[in-house]
């Protein structure tokens, strides 16, 4: 299964830019994407088309499961 971990923002323009960051670390909490998001911000870690990033708004895991299908043999 593949998982990434999703972090959102709102740059100085009120747009929305999104980070994704592959694999996760399983056991990650909360607090540590909370305060990686605002060593971001804090640091002017990114630079956006819309300016600094000003806000951390949302951050999400998603996992996904891929199956391939063997198409060799039809």
């Amino acid at each position: 299964m593949e998982t990434s971990l999703s972090l959102v923002f709102k740059n100085a323009e009120g747009r929305t830019t999104t980070f994704s960051l592959a694999d996760p670390r399983a056991d990650i909490t909360e607090a540590e994407v909370a305060q990686v998001m605002q060593t971001i911000i804090a640091r002017n870690i990114f630079a956006t088309s819309g300016g600094d990033l000003v806000e951390a708004v949302a951050a999400r895991i998603t996992s996904r499961e891929v199956t391939e299908l063997d198409i060799s043999a039809a």
